[in-house]
């Protein structure tokens, strides 16, 4: 009697958003076909802002959300540099909490607009809980907000031809963890494309890299759970 195959272990998402979601919207879409590992699902999607529109297209796609928000614990501290290091440490620790009840394999940040400190990488790496994230710059380029434009200006101003967009590894520094994916992005010689124009350029190139992305990492977590079981 021949063996059974064994089964494909089954990955966890949870995704982190502040924005529109287009990102995660392509990731719900490619999971909901069964194109981001066979048995690949998302648990939650998180957002920092409460009108980001990504919350409404979990919902849609009946996909658990939380709203969690910073101002609240800037609220309990005084507006000092203390206090607001402070607040940042304490929605940190309570982030990886809410993360970590729901047991994900893998944590996607796609356009979360927060720098993630020790408070919370620390209790991830402890449960060997991958995260990753989604940048619109080339490895240490542009890290950090506006990358988009802050490249566009450059490229303008005649320093660079070109830019990109990565996928890589959390760390504390921001944007600075290993890239696992990376795309190039050339500027157009043509003087009438616009910050606007080269945006939505990039954001396209962007639905592409995350699911590669992803799918990248869903794969080796798959293989080191065949591995340990």
């Amino acid at each position: 009697m021949a063996s059974a195959t064994p089964a494909t272990p089954a990955i966890r998402l949870t995704v982190l958003i502040s924005g529109n979601g287009t990102n995660l919207q392509a990731v719900i879409d490619k999971v909901a076909a069964g194109q981001l590992g066979a048995t690949t699902t998302i648990v939650r999607v998180i957002s920092n802002r409460k009108d980001a529109f990504g919350l409404e297209r979990a919902r849609k796609a009946e996909i658990p959300t939380h709203y969690h928000n910073l101002v609240k614990y800037k609220k309990q501290h005084p507006p000092t540099p203390e206090g607001v290091r402070a607040a940042r440490e304490e929605y940190d620790a309570e982030l990886a909490r809410l993360i970590l009840a729901d047991a994900p394999d893998l944590v996607v940040c796609l356009g979360f607009m927060h720098v993630l400190s020790p408070r919370f990488l620390e209790p991830l790496q402890k449960t060997n809980t991958r995260i990753i994230n989604l940048h619109p710059a080339l490895p240490g380029a542009f890290n950090g907000v506006n990358a988009i434009e802050r490249a566009h200006a450059a490229w303008l101003e005649g320093k660079i031809d070109k830019t990109g967009v990565m996928i890589h590894d959390v760390i504390s520094e921001v944007d600075m963890g290993t890239p696992l994916l990376v795309r190039e992005i050339l500027f157009r010689k043509r003087v009438d494309e616009d910050v606007h124009v080269f945006e939505t350029r990039v954001h396209e190139i962007e639905w592409g890299i995350v699911i590669e992305g992803v799918d990248m990492v869903i794969q080796e977590l798959v293989a080191q759970k065949q591995k340990g079981s």
